[in-house]
């Protein structure tokens, strides 16, 4: 593996090689590859889900901290909590062969589309209630326009 140039303001140790898993990402880099923001990498590494290497003054992030940064985002994109989150990935470094964590994965993920539907049921409800509620005032202003009464006055 031959290294190439560290990056701008990296310290000589932390040079980065071809090879993926030994790569570093500045944060910029990192925010970059993930579409997300240098205050998002900030964010999470204040909750402690990431725990980049310094560099100097500078983050220097490695392939394992952008493998927890993708669960990060899909664990969010999925709904799941930060303390959630955290617990997953906890269990991640704890469980070498991941049935745990996967486990772990199943029950939340059973939680979540269960939860998800009952969502649905109660959105789908809601919106059966407004489409009947519209229906009687349609028909109500309908009915007032027939007497010749102007919408929104009411009879004395």
């Amino acid at each position: 593996m031959t290294p190439v140039p560290a990056a701008q303001g990296a310290a000589p140790a932390l040079q980065r090689t071809h090879d993926a898993h030994d790569r570093f990402y500045t944060v910029g880099e990192l925010a970059g590859e993930l579409a997300v923001t240098a205050r998002a990498l900030r964010f999470y590494e204040d909750k402690g889900l990431l725990a980049p290497r310094r560099a100097g003054q500078n983050r220097v992030y490695t392939h394992r901290d952008r493998a927890r940064m993708i669960l990060i985002l899909r664990g969010k994109r999925l709904g799941f909590s930060l303390r959630e989150i955290r617990e997953w990935l906890d269990l991640y470094e704890a469980d070498r062969d991941h049935v745990r964590q996967t486990r772990l994965l199943a029950q939340k993920i059973e939680a979540r589309i269960a939860m998800l539907e009952q969502q649905r049921r109660d959105i789908e409800a809601t919106l059966g209630e407004l489409v009947e509620v519209r229906r009687q005032v349609e028909d109500h202003l309908k009915g007032a326009a027939l007497n010749g009464q102007p919408p929104g006055k009411r009879e004395t």
